[in-house]
C-alpha cells in the first residue's frame, strides 16, 4: 500500500506502509509516517494528525460537509424515523431518527482503485 501526493506542482511523494502489522491504516501509524518520511518529530506528527482529524470531525458536527480534493466527500444525512423489528423476537421497535456520515469517494480516487494506483494526476 501506498500513500501518495498529487498536488499540482509538488512533485509526487510514496509513503512506504508496507510493514503494517494490522490491515488498518491507523493515527499513529499515519504520525509514525510523518516522522520517519517528512522529518516532523514524534510530538509534531501526532499532533498534526489529531489536528487534522479534530478538525474533520468537529466541521461533521456542526453539521458541514467535509470535502477533500482527489480524494471524496464527507457528508452529514438526517435519517428520518421508520419502524424496525427485532431479528430475534420479531418485535416491532421503533428506529430514532439519527444522523450519519456518509462518505462518497472522488472520481480520481475511483479510478486510482480500479487501476491499483497508476491513474495520471
Amino acid at each position: 500500500m501506498t500513500l501518495t501526493n498529487t498536488s499540482k506542482g509538488a512533485e509526487m511523494m510514496e509513503l512506504a506502509v508496507e510493514s503494517l502489522e494490522t490491515p488498518a491504516l491507523t493515527k499513529a501509524q499515519l504520525a509514525e509516517l510523518l516522522f520517519d518520511q517528512i522529518g516532523l518529530n514524534k510530538r509534531e506528527s501526532k499532533d498534526m494528525i489529531d489536528a487534522f482529524f479534530d478538525l474533520i470531525a468537529q466541521r461533521l458536527v456542526d453539521g458541514q460537509d467535509v470535502k477533500i480534493s482527489g480524494f471524496g466527500n464527507f457528508q452529514i444525512r438526517t435519517k428520518a424515523p421508520r419502524p424496525g423489528r427485532n431479528p430475534r423476537t420479531g418485535e416491532a421497535i421503533p428506529i430514532q431518527a439519527r444522523r450519519v456520515v456518509t462518505f462518497h469517494a472522488s472520481s480520481k480516487l475511483k479510478e486510482q482503485i480500479q487501476t491499483g494506483g497508476t491513474a495520471a494526476s
